[in-house]
């Protein structure tokens, strides 16, 4: 009887070992692929880095050149009003 107990809680280790290891294999095998992924994506990122250096430089110069054109509107607005004359009286809902 002790025998018999012997060599069940041994094969009972051994199922327990391949289990583990089966398991083991198919962790390390999804790992490698996720990591052929992220070096992929990697990639990809560095490349759309790459293409948007110009970015940069270009909204800068933009955004002067809109500086530029609010100002020229802020007069231009200022002599409409002007030329339009005073606001006619009204109660305030665009009606005379």
């Amino acid at each position: 009887m002790r025998t018999l107990l012997i060599i069940a809680t041994l094969v009972e280790i051994a199922l327990l070992i391949g289990a583990l290891a089966f398991y083991l294999v198919r962790i390390a095998r999804s790992l490698r692929v996720t990591s052929a992924l992220l070096g992929k994506v990697t990639f990809g990122v560095r490349a759309i880095e790459t293409q948007c250096d110009s970015i940069g430089p270009s909204v800068v110069r933009i955004n002067s050149q809109l500086a530029v054109i609010g100002g020229a509107l802020d007069g231009i607005a200022g002599l409409a009003e002007s030329a339009a004359g005073p606001a006619p009286a009204g109660n305030g809902d665009g009606h005379v």
